[in-house]
C-alpha cells in the first residue's frame, strides 16, 4: 500500500463531519457547483471524508452509518494505492487504486476521470461501491488536469481525448494487469472520461476492453462544439475554465491555436478535423468489429455534448449496445450516484442511472446471470412526467419519477410526424401554426440582442440540472421580445402530443447583413401562457447577398415530451442564445418568409 496522503476539504480546512444534510444537499442540488463542471463543495467534501476514512485505521473520520459501513466493508478486503502510473513518453498520471486481496480473480474497472479540477478525487464513493460489488478498481486523472498541488493532478498538457491519451489508456491497463492480474478490463467513465473510455476501447492494441460505460457522453466532438455553422462558444469556454489552470498552463501550443482559433472563429476547418479525430463516432467501425458492449447516457437538454450527436453515434454501432436518455443537462442524473447518493434520498428514481451502470458492468465482466439481455436497446425519460409536490419556498420536490419508454432502437422512438406551417402575422401581431401550407408572406426581426427566450440561464448546467430535480425553468410568452424574436403558436391542440425524435424547421431567410445566426426555440404553452422548453437548436447562414432570399433547413435537439390536452405548441426563432456564438451585425435586419414550393413548415416528429 502507498503511504498514507492526509487530505483536507476543497476548502483547505480538516475533513468535516458527513451527515445526512451533506448527502441531502447532493441529493437536493446535484454534485455541481452553480455555473460549471467543479464538483459542488458538499460532494467534494463526501469525496474527501471518505478517502481519509479508507487510509485511516483508527476511524476517526465522521460518517453517515451507510458510508461508515461501505468504508469498512472495502477495507477489510480491500488494499488502497495512490500510485503514479507512467505513461509512454515519461508523464506521470495520479491514480486512485482498490485491489481486491481475497486471492481470487476479479475484474478491473478502469475509471479516467471527468472534467474538473479535482481528477479522480470527486467520485470515491463509486469507487468503493464498485470494489463492494467484487471489482478492482483503478481510476485516474487524465494528462494535465488537475489543481497544482493536488494528489489527484497529473502531469503533461492536456490532449483533449488525442491520441496521447488513447496511448496513457493502454500504459493504465498495462499498471492494471501487473497490478491485479485481473479477469477482465471494463471501462467506466462520465463526461471527459466517457469519451476517453469509448476511444481507449476502440484503440488499445490488445483489445483488452471487455465492456464500456460512456456517461454524459459525446459521439462526435467536432458536431458536439461546431454545428449548423454555429460555434458552441460557452462549451468551450467552461471546459477552459476548469481544468485548474489556464490556457497557456493547461494546453500545449497546438491545442491552444485550435482552442483560440475556435473561439474567435478562425480556421474552422481545422478545429473540425481536430474534433473527429477525438470522436468515438469516427470509430465505430473498430469498435463493431471487436464487439464491445457499450453503454451510453445523455441528457435531452445537453449543453455541452447535445443529445442528437450520441444518438447518432450510438445508432452506428452494432454491438451490445444500451442508451438511456434522461431529463436535465450534462452530469445531473449520474452525479449524485457517483458521489455519494444513499437509499434514503428525498427524490424517487435518483439511484436508478447508477444502479443501470452497475448491472451492465455485472454482466459484462463478472458474468453475472441479470435481465441486462432483456432490456431494450434505447430507454427515454419523458420530460417533465414526473409528479412533484410544492416546498415553502416555491421549489418542487420530486415524489413520483418521470416516466420511461424503453424500444428496441432508437428508430423506434419515432412512429410519425406531423406538419406545422408557419403563417404570417394573425390578429396578436404573432405568427400562426396551421395544417395548410401558405406563400407569400415576410416577418422581420432585428437581430443580435440577446432575448427572454433562451435555452438556458446564464450559469451553464444550472437550468437542466433544475430540470433533474424537478424544477423546469418556465417562461412567459407574453415577456418575449416580439422586436428581436418572431413567434409562430397552434391553436390549444386536443389531446395534446406524444413528441418523439427530432423536429425540424424550414423557412426562407434574408438579411441585411452578409451572415445571420438564428435559434428556433420550441415550446409547450399552457392556457395561462406560461410555458416550458422542449426543444432547440441553432443555425447560422454565412455568405448571404443583402436582400436575397436563401432556403434553409435545421434538425432541432431529439425530444422526449408529452404536450398535454389543451396546450399549445409554439416556434420561436431570435437571433441570439448566451450558449453559441452571434454570426452576424447588430441591429441587422433578419426577415424570414414563405415562398412558393419552400413552405415554411414545422415538422415534428410523434410516436
Amino acid at each position: 500500500m502507498e503511504k498514507v496522503v492526509h487530505v483536507t476539504s476543497a476548502s483547505g480546512d480538516p475533513i468535516p463531519s458527513i451527515n445526512e444534510a451533506t448527502l441531502t444537499d447532493i441529493a437536493t442540488n446535484g454534485a455541481w457547483a452553480v455555473g460549471g463542471l467543479t464538483p459542488s463543495p458538499a460532494a467534494l467534501d463526501v469525496s474527501g471524508a471518505l478517502l481519509a476514512a479508507v487510509q485511516d485505521s483508527a476511524g476517526s473520520v465522521d460518517l453517515p452509518a451507510e458510508l461508515a459501513d461501505l468504508v469498512a466493508a472495502v477495507r477489510q478486503r480491500a488494499t488502497i494505492g495512490l500510485p503514479r502510473i507512467a505513461a509512454s513518453d515519461g508523464v506521470h498520471l495520479s491514480a486512485l487504486s482498490i485491489k481486491l486481496n481475497d486471492g481470487g480473480e476479479h475484474p478491473v474497472v478502469i475509471v479516467p476521470a471527468g472534467w474538473n479540477p479535482y481528477g479522480w478525487l470527486p467520485f470515491l464513493f463509486a469507487y468503493l461501491s464498485l470494489a463492494q460489488r467484487g471489482y478492482h478498481v483503478l481510476a485516474y486523472t487524465p494528462r494535465g488536469l488537475g489543481t497544482p498541488g493536488l494528489l489527484s493532478t497529473s502531469e503533461g498538457f492536456i490532449d483533449v481525448a488525442g491520441p496521447q491519451d488513447w496511448a496513457d489508456g493502454q500504459s493504465v491497463i498495462d499498471h492494471a494487469q501487473a497490478e491485479f492480474a485481473p479477469s477482465a478490463v471494463g471501462f467506466l467513465g462520465e463526461s471527459y472520461g466517457s469519451g476517453i473510455s469509448q476511444l481507449v476501447a476502440a484503440h488499445d492494441p490488445g483489445n483488452r476492453v471487455a465492456a464500456v460505460v460512456a456517461l454524459s457522453t459525446w459521439g462526435n466532438l467536432a458536431t458536439s462544439l461546431y454545428a449548423n455553422g454555429t460555434r458552441h462558444v460557452e462549451a468551450v469556454k467552461a471546459l477552459i475554465a476548469f481544468t485548474g489552470g489556464s490556457l497557456e498552463e493547461k494546453f500545449d501550443a497546438e491545442s491552444q491555436q485550435i482552442l483560440r482559433d475556435f473561439l474567435d472563429g478562425r480556421n474552422l476547418g481545422d478545429v473540425v478535423a481536430w474534433g473527429t479525430e477525438r470522436s468515438p463516432e469516427t470509430y465505430a467501425d473498430i469498435t463493431n468489429s471487436r464487439g464491445i458492449p457499450t453503454f451510453l447516457s445523455n441528457t435531452w437538454h445537453e449543453s455541452l455534448f447535445p443529445a442528437g450527436q450520441t444518438i447518432d453515434s450510438f445508432a452506428k454501432l452494432d454491438v451490445p449496445k444500451h442508451l438511456n436518455m434522461w431529463i436535465g443537462d450534462h452530469g445531473a442524473p449520474e452525479g449524485p450516484g457517483l458521489s455519494g447518493l444513499l437509499g434514503g434520498v428525498p427524490f424517487p428514481g435518483l439511484r436508478d442511472p447508477l444502479q443501470e451502470v452497475y448491472a451492465w458492468l455485472d454482466h459484462h465482466l463478472l458474468g453475472a446471470a441479470n435481465d441486462v439481455p432483456g432490456w431494450a436497446a434505447v430507454n427515454n425519460q419523458v420530460m417533465f412526467t414526473y409528479q412533484t409536490k410544492t416546498l415553502p419556498d416555491g421549489t418542487h420536490r420530486i415524489t413520483s419519477p418521470a416516466r420511461r419508454e424503453p424500444r428496441p432502437s432508437w428508430e423506434d422512438v419515432t412512429t410519425g410526424a406531423e406538419n406545422w406551417h408557419l403563417t404570417g402575422t394573425g390578429g396578436n401581431g404573432d405568427g400562426s401554426l396551421t395544417e395548410r401550407p401558405t406563400a407569400g408572406w415576410t416577418r422581420s426581426f432585428t437581430a443580435g440582442s440577446l432575448t427572454a427566450a433562451t435555452a438556458a440561464d446564464d450559469k451553464l448546467m444550472q437550468t437542466g440540472q433544475k430540470e433533474w430535480f424537478g424544477n423546469p425553468k418556465t417562461y412567459d410568452l407574453a415577456k418575449f421580445e416580439r422586436p428581436q424574436l418572431l413567434v409562430w403558436s397552434t391553436d390549444p391542440l386536443d389531446g395534446g402530443r406524444r413528441i418523439r425524435g427530432t423536429a425540424t424547421v424550414r423557412l426562407t431567410l434574408r438579411s441585411t447583413a452578409d451572415a445571420a445566426t438564428l435559434v428556433a426555440y420550441l415550446f409547450d404553452v399552457a392556457p395561462d401562457g406560461t410555458a416550458q422548453i422542449i426543444t432547440h437548436e441553432p443555425y447560422t447562414a454565412t455568405g448571404l447577398t443583402a436582400q436575397s432570399d436563401v432556403a434553409v433547413n435545421w434538425l432541432l435537439q431529439p425530444a422526449a415530451y408529452d404536450l398535454p390536452d389543451g396546450n399549445r405548441l409554439a416556434l420561436v426563432v431570435n437571433s441570439r442564445d448566451r450558449l453559441y456564438a452571434f454570426t452576424g451585425t447588430d441591429g441587422s435586419t433578419t426577415t424570414l418568409s414563405s415562398s412558393e414550393g419552400n413552405e415554411a413548415v414545422l415538422e415534428i416528429p410523434l410516436g
